[in-house]
C-alpha cells in the first residue's frame, strides 16, 4: 500500500481526534466553571490566572491566552514535540470557555450558595474536569502549555516527573493564593489526586473511544457508526449501573451481608464470569480477523513490489 492510500485515512483520523480534543477542552472548561461557581477552588494555573486577571481588570480568556503564549514560546524553545493542535485548543479556548460557561451559569441559576451546592458543584466539576483532561490528552495531539513544563523540567534536570509536577503545582498554588485566586479543596484534589480519576476515565471511556476512531478512520462504514453508538450506549448504561451497584455494596458492608444477599452475590459473580467468557470469545474472534486482515495487506504489499 503506497503513501497516497495511507494519508487520507490518517487525515480523517486526525480530524476526528481533533474534534474529540476540542470537546475534551470544552468539558474540562465546564468542570472548571462548576468548581469556580461552587467556590471550591480551581487547578493552580487557572486559579492564578483568575487572581491576576481580576487585579488587572482583564477577562480570564484574554489574560490566560496571553500567559499561554509566553509559556508556549518557552516550550517551543525547549521541546516543540509536545506542541500540537490540542495545545492550541487548550491555550486559546479554555479561558474563554470558562468565561462563557460562567456567564451561562449565572444566567440559568439564581440561588444562595450553601454547603450542599458547593459539594454538588465540586463533585460534578471534578468529574467533568478530569473527564475533559482525559479526552484531550488521550487524543494525543499535544498538551496544554502548563502541562508541558513539568515533563521538560524532569528531562532537563534529571528529576522524577512527579516531583517536578508537585513543585510546579505548589509554586502556582502559592502564587494564586497571594494574588487572591480561587484556592480551595478542589485545588488540592486536582493538584495531587486527579491522576486516579483521569486514569479511570482513560480506561472506561477515552482509550476505547480513540481506538474506535482509529479503527473507523481506516475503514469507514455506516455499520461501524451504528456499532459505535450502540457501544457508547451500552458503556454509559454499564457505567451508571456499576457505579450504583458499587455504592450499594459499600452501604451493605456497613451492616454485613445477609444469607440471601450472599446467595445473590454468588449469582452476580457467576453472571459476571459468563459475561467475561463471552467477551473473551468475541475478542479471540476479533483478533483472528485482524490477523487475517494484516496478512492480506502484507500479501498485497509484496505483490505490488
Amino acid at each position: 500500500m503506497n503513501e497516497g492510500e495511507i494519508n487520507p485515512h490518517r487525515k480523517f483520523e486526525f480530524f476526528i481526534k481533533s474534534i474529540i480534543s476540542l470537546i475534551g477542552v470544552a468539558i474540562l472548561a465546564a468542570g472548571a466553571t462548576l468548581c469556580k461557581m461552587g467556590n471550591v477552588g480551581l487547578d493552580p494555573f487557572t486559579a492564578l490566572n483568575i487572581g491576576v486577571s481580576n487585579k488587572v481588570h482583564m477577562g480570564l480568556g484574554l489574560y490566560q491566552l496571553l500567559t499561554n503564549i509566553v509559556i508556549i514560546v518557552i516550550v517551543i524553545l525547549l521541546d516543540r514535540k509536545k506542541i500540537g493542535i490540542g495545545t492550541v485548543f487548550n491555550m486559546v479556548f479554555a479561558g474563554f470557555m470558562i468565561d462563557w460557561f460562567s456567564t451561562l451559569y449565572e444566567t440559568l441559576f439564581h440561588y444562595q450558595p450553601t454547603l450542599l451546592t458547593a459539594i454538588v458543584n465540586g463533585v460534578l466539576g471534578l468529574l467533568l474536569f478530569t473527564l475533559g483532561t482525559s479526552l484531550y490528552m488521550t487524543a494525543d495531539l499535544g498538551v496544554a502549555p502548563y502541562d508541558a513544563l513539568a515533563p521538560i523540567a524532569s528531562t532537563r534536570l534529571h528529576i522524577k516527573y512527579k516531583y517536578c509536577r508537585i513543585v510546579q503545582d505548589l509554586v502556582f498554588m502559592i502564587a494564586a493564593l497571594i494574588m487572591g485566586g480561587p484556592i480551595g479543596l478542589a485545588t488540592i484534589i486536582i493538584s495531587f489526586f486527579a491522576g486516579p480519576l483521569i486514569t479511570f476515565w482513560d480506561h472506561k471511556l477515552s482509550e476505547k473511544l480513540i481506538d474506535s476512531v482509529a479503527d473507523f478512520s481506516r475503514e469507514p462504514s455506516s455499520k461501524k457508526i451504528g456499532h459505535g453508538f450502540d457501544l457508547a450506549g451500552k458503556s454509559t448504561y454499564n457505567f451508571v449501573k456499576d457505579s450504583y451497584i458499587h455504592t450499594v455494596e459499600i452501604q451493605k458492608k456497613l451492616s454485613h451481608y445477609s444469607d440471601q444477599e450472599l446467595e445473590l452475590k454468588q449469582k452476580q459473580v457467576r453472571h459476571t464470569v459468563s459475561q467475561a467468557r463471552t467477551v473473551l470469545k468475541d475478542s479471540v474472534i476479533q483478533l483472528g480477523l485482524l490477523r487475517k486482515k494484516q496478512h492480506r495487506r502484507k500479501q498485497n504489499s509484496e505483490d505490488e513490489e
